[in-house]
């Protein structure tokens, strides 16, 4: 994908998103913990649609930075990206987030429904429901220690090459500190209580999910999401980090709902960009 990275300074933090493209604004958040790399496979389909694609790292991940006493949880990077599409000067924008990164453009849609048009979330969380237990041990590890947490996340989730590329952002001391603190604010209060909000939202949705996806359960995860949108649900062949597991089937299923939602946004009045 030909694109311009760019750096555009938000309120107490600096964003480094990949810009490119000319035509409705498709915002890509990742989650943790990962960066903007992990759309590199899906990217380009969403481009060659016509669409403008912005993929962001979130705040305090990848390439992303915050003040030291700045918060980086889901509500703030909310606030950010709702800021980073003022800053470019859009009115609205189609929200394709994984994992934690669903939870900030779930606020979004609470926070400003209008400004959404339509979402699709992967492997994403539900209400309280955030796979907690899968990062205890990044909260609690001690950051005298940051410059050890690298390798330990690459032996354990380093199973492609493409997942390995995308760790080697949290390499060495300053990398793991960016995790501990990452890991440290992620609340998923901030989710739960928000649930009936989605309810009443009706933005058009999609969920994605991972078939071994072995963080975020389907039946207790992913099913209640897509019914709380009131989403159609698609399995894919993959597990948790489908952008990277499974890149061609996670672009098709977001070609089809885009392509239906484009063509009953052209038949109904439009918000504007």
């Amino acid at each position: 994908m030909q694109s311009a990275t760019r750096s555009v300074r938000l309120s107490n933090a600096t964003l480094v998103l990949d810009d490119a493209g000319a035509g409705l604004p498709v915002l890509l958040l990742h989650g943790f913990p990962a960066t903007r790399a992990l759309w590199s496979g899906v990217a380009p389909t969403l481009l060659a649609l016509g669409f403008r694609v912005l993929i962001p790292d979130l705040v305090g991940y990848g390439a992303s930075e915050a003040q030291p006493d700045v918060r980086v949880d889901m509500a703030s990077q909310a606030g950010w990206m709702l800021e980073l599409l003022d800053t470019l000067g859009l009115e609205s924008a189609i929200l394709v987030a994984h994992d934690v990164g669903s939870a900030a453009a779930q606020l979004m849609l609470a926070a400003a429904p209008a400004r959404i048009r339509a979402l699709a979330i992967l492997d994403g969380v539900y209400a309280g429901e955030w796979a907690m237990d899968a990062i205890a041990s990044i909260r609690d590890w001690d950051p005298a220690a940051a410059g050890r947490l690298g390798p330990v996340l690459a032996r354990r989730l380093g199973k492609t090459a493409a997942m390995r590329e995308l760790l080697a952002a949290y390499a060495g001391e300053a990398g793991g500190l960016r995790l501990i603190r990452a890991a440290r604010d992620l609340d998923p209060a901030q989710t739960a209580r928000i649930t009936e909000t989605l309810r009443a939202a009706r933005v058009p949705a999609l969920v994605l999910w991972g078939e071994h996806d072995q963080f975020l359960p389907l039946d207790s995860v992913g099913r209640p999401l897509a019914q709380l949108l009131g989403a159609p649900l698609v399995l894919l062949p993959g597990a948790h980090f489908t952008p990277l597991d499974c890149p061609a089937e996670v672009a098709a299923a977001l070609r089809g709902f885009l392509t239906r939602w484009s063509a009953l946004s052209n038949a109904t009045p439009s918000r504007g960009v």
